[in-house]
């Protein structure tokens, strides 16, 4: 019974509280509005703060606050892990109040907010291209904010699942057995970025995909895949020497350079 009287108490008081909030909305004291903004934003409250800042934020455009109602509105949005719509909010404080107190931190948490809306490796990577070139331009603008260094290691993070994209994509065509396309995206990949952490692994597929290619051709074909797959060997085997591959990559070297001394003439028998 005492649990039943206590559950019927929470309700009413949690009704009572909605119809406070939705008469405060409609109220025309925007002084009011601003305090109790704040109230609910210090009490963690971020989805009413974020209704009462959208509210007054028009209303305080000419007012010396206008740039703190901004960024407090911008705040609640980001709060409520509401990234696109804060990150527009951001954008609007340091493009139209340059010399705002929050102007600099905005800026960075424009990017912050694109760097948590980039998605896993696999997926589309428009949102993680933003956020590099949002902290690229604020470490232009403030290479000694505080923020600095954090802008760094989120743009360090961002650029490192471009290069797991770039590597599952290449990969992907490579294990669906689509040589000519996996040729073009792993080069692709090499090219552009040199120094991945895939590079051992990516060229390794590259002269397999190569390999793999010529095996497959039409014999007016051959010929110059399987020397494509011969100078593909002397570029990893060069690079990666005593690499984990080295011995499928030395049987893939020996079949290609038999069948180019012998013209294809030779017993395409597999060794």
């Amino acid at each position: 019974m005492k649990n039943l009287v206590l559950y019927i108490f929470v309700i009413v008081l949690g009704l009572s509280s909605c119809s406070q909030f939705e008469r405060l909305r409609r109220s025309t004291d925007i002084h009011l509005k601003y305090r109790m903004a704040f109230e609910y934003y210090n009490a963690g409250d971020f989805v009413r703060a974020g209704q009462l800042f959208d509210d007054i934020v028009n209303m305080f455009r000419t007012d010396y606050r206008a740039d703190t109602v901004m960024f407090f509105q911008a705040m609640s949005h980001f709060r409520q892990r509401n990234y696109e719509l804060a990150s527009h909010f951001f954008t609007r404080i340091y493009r139209d109040n340059r010399h705002s107190p929050f102007a600099e931190e905005s800026e960075f948490l424009t990017g912050y907010c694109f760097y948590m809306l980039s998605p896993r490796p696999q997926l589309d990577q428009a949102s993680t291209y933003s956020a590099i070139e949002a902290f690229q331009i604020f470490l232009m603008r403030h290479p000694q904010s505080e923020f600095a260094e954090q802008a760094d290691i989120y743009m360090a993070e961002m650029k490192d699942k471009l290069v797991d994209k770039s590597y599952l994509t290449a990969r992907l065509y490579y294990n669906l057995g689509q040589f000519r396309a996996s040729i073009i995206a792993l080069n692709n990949s090499l090219e552009d970025y040199p120094d991945t952490k895939h590079r051992e692994e990516l060229m390794f597929l590259l002269l397999s995909s190569n390999y793999l290619l010529a095996e497959n051709s039409i014999p007016e074909r051959r010929l110059e895949r399987f020397q494509a797959t011969v100078d593909e060997y002397y570029s990893f085997i060069g690079e990666f020497p005593t690499s984990q591959y080295s011995r499928e990559a030395q049987r893939m070297y020996d079949r290609a350079d038999r069948f180019l001394k012998t013209r294809g003439n030779e017993d395409d028998e597999e060794i």
